[in-house]
């Protein structure tokens, strides 16, 4: 068994310069722990495979194609594969969500 908690972790470097922490990198899946402070987003991007977003704490706008909506604490949203998505934080607190690429990306993530 192994335990993790985002914590303990070291920022991941990113494209995004935001709080991001490596919970799981294996072959079958990938997840992320991203923080982002109030105003910060990622840059909008296309990944190369599915992308589960799960919201953890806050309101974060989720775009997914030419759709952008807010979503809540504990609402989770389906980005599928190759299609620009981004998360932004344009509330005045802090948003967390767990970011999960299935599979595990073998080529990288454009940024647009």
């Amino acid at each position: 068994m192994e335990i993790r908690n985002y914590k303990d972790l070291k920022v991941a470097e990113t494209p995004h310069k935001i709080n991001a922490c490596k919970l799981y990198d294996k072959d079958p899946a990938q997840i992320m722990h991203l923080h982002l402070k109030a105003g910060e987003s990622l840059k909008e991007h296309i990944t190369p495979v599915d992308v589960a977003i799960y919201i953890l704490e806050g309101t974060p706008t989720i775009l997914v194609g030419e759709k952008k909506i807010v979503v809540k604490k504990d609402d989770i949203v389906e980005s599928p594969r190759n299609i620009v998505h981004c998360i932004y934080n344009e509330s005045d607190k802090d948003v967390r969500v767990l970011v999960m690429k299935l599979p595990r990306p073998t080529t990288k993530t454009i940024i647009v």
